[in-house]
């Protein structure tokens, strides 16, 4: 049986009680891109999507899923998303990024997408820090792993900068351009297949032309 290349999609959501506003478009906007990655696998056939889905605040983490084939997907719901407390950005990219990247060690045939999406910055993390986290990106980045940052409520551009992300994308904290923003997101996925498929760099310019009007800071 042919190998097929690995694509590990990593996606780190924030679950702070800021979010609580916006948490019934946020849960079907990830929904949608549950459709979306099983839709890309069957467009890009000699590529093998997994997904990782960590959702985090100051209670802790919650890994609902990891390395799950996109078959084995399922949809969250208001059950399994409840917005609450503060937002420890750093400690849930750290514990995220650590453990996807002991799976993969010793691999070579395969790339990672990591999508954060917040409405805050970091206010509450005890185990990183903002430097930490940039030196581990700079690491990850050199073995395949590509970076996107989605956010509202401050500055996503600088804020993403700082810790060494190039793909960025701002989003108002209301009900159409967050359509939109998952609408783009949605496209990237497609573009980032598309760029593993043509041998092409990611780590920039995965949100250019897509068509929306959100703000975009690529």
């Amino acid at each position: 049986m042919e190998t097929k290349h690995q694509v590990h999609n990593l996606i780190i959501l924030d679950e702070s009680g800021s979010m609580e506003s916006i948490k019934e478009i946020i849960i079907q906007g990830f929904n949608e891109i549950v459709q979306t990655v099983k839709g890309v696998e069957q467009d890009f056939p000699e590529q093998e999507h997994f997904i990782s889905f960590v959702t985090f605040n100051s209670r802790g983490q919650k890994l609902l899923h990891f390395i799950d084939p996109v078959s084995k997907l399922e949809q969250i719901d208001d059950k399994r998303y409840q917005p609450d407390s503060s937002t420890p950005l750093y400690d849930a990219m750290g514990f995220s990024f650590i453990k996807l990247r002991q799976v993969l060690e010793g691999k070579t045939d395969y790339d990672v997408l990591v999508t954060i999406l917040t409405d805050g910055e970091e206010n509450a993390s005890k185990e990183y820090s903002g430097s930490s986290i940039k030196k581990l990106i700079d690491e990850l980045k050199l073995n395949r792993w590509t970076f996107t940052y989605i956010g509202t409520d401050h500055d996503v551009e600088k804020f993403a900068a700082s810790i060494s992300i190039t793909n960025s994308m701002y989003f108002g904290k209301f009900p159409q351009e967050t359509k939109i923003m998952f609408s783009k997101e949605q496209n990237m996925r497609r573009k980032f297949s598309q760029n593993i498929r043509d041998k092409k760099d990611s780590n920039v310019d995965l949100y250019n032309n897509e068509g929306s009007t959100t703000k975009d800071n690529s």
